[in-house]
């Protein structure tokens, strides 16, 4: 019994460190290191940010955003809130990112193509779903309705995101999502930048403008800050359930 005990810690420890490593990698692979992202000074995550809408505007008239071939900034003014949905091969209800984008977002994450669908349209009541989330909870699948935020959803398109984060997120546009929300500040700035030698003139110049409060980020630094946390978190969790499962081996 102490020996099947104590593989059962091994197992249990081994276990939880590869779910770190690879909750690790995922999240550094979703950032890009020519994107920044800002956020509100002292918020550790997106859902803890408020970015207000005039000082997401002072933001975007920032010289160091890049402007694209559309002539329009490269910018995407973003808000990010936790749904519940219920996973269908457990029947437990799961928190699951939903994220309002801009139309220039498509353009500042290159990585996420629709594999089914298509695109939602600005204005409307339309989502679309990464491809993890659509094969884990049968309402997001295509053509699939979700309600939440008090209003119905159509689901018209699914995206692969590779091996990022995203594909675990919900989008939809980012005004009729604050709408449903009721929310009127965003979540987060993330823009482009002009060219990425010009990072730390660009974070000198925002983040000491008296108007704001923020913080200025690369994408791929944020993501990392996170999975560092993360992984941080889950080891402590393996260690304790380890010491645990070891006492009771005794």
């Amino acid at each position: 019994l102490t020996a099947a005990g104590m593989a059962l810690v091994m197992f249990v420890f081994a276990t939880v460190l590869m779910m770190s490593e690879g909750l690790q990698q995922t999240l550094v692979q979703t950032g890009s290191p020519d994107n920044v992202i800002v956020t509100r000074d002292g918020a550790n995550t997106e859902v803890e940010s408020v970015i207000e809408r005039a000082d997401a505007g002072i933001i975007e008239t920032d010289p160091g955003v890049a402007i694209g071939p559309d002539n329009q900034r490269v910018l995407s003014k973003e808000m990010v809130v936790l749904i519940t949905l219920t996973k269908a091969s457990t029947g437990v209800a799961t928190n699951v990112m939903t994220r309002g984008v801009s139309p220039q977002s498509p353009h500042l994450r290159p990585q996420i193509k629709l594999s089914q669908g298509r695109m939602f349209r600005p204005g409307s009541a339309e989502i679309i779903a990464g491809s993890s989330i659509a094969e884990r909870f049968p309402e997001a699948g295509l053509g699939g309705r979700m309600r939440f935020g008090q209003r119905e959803w159509v689901v018209v398109g699914v995206f692969d995101a590779g091996k990022t984060g995203f594909d675990s997120e919900v989008w939809g546009d980012v005004d009729q999502l604050m709408q449903a929300f009721r929310r009127v500040p965003y979540s987060s700035v993330i823009f482009k930048l002009s060219d990425p030698s010009l990072f730390q003139a660009t974070k000198q110049r925002i983040e000491s403008d008296p108007r704001l409060k923020v913080t200025l980020k690369r994408e791929s630094a944020f993501y990392a800050e996170q999975s560092e946390a993360l992984a941080t978190f889950i080891k402590y969790l393996g260690l304790t359930l380890s010491v645990v499962f070891s006492i009771g081996a005794m």
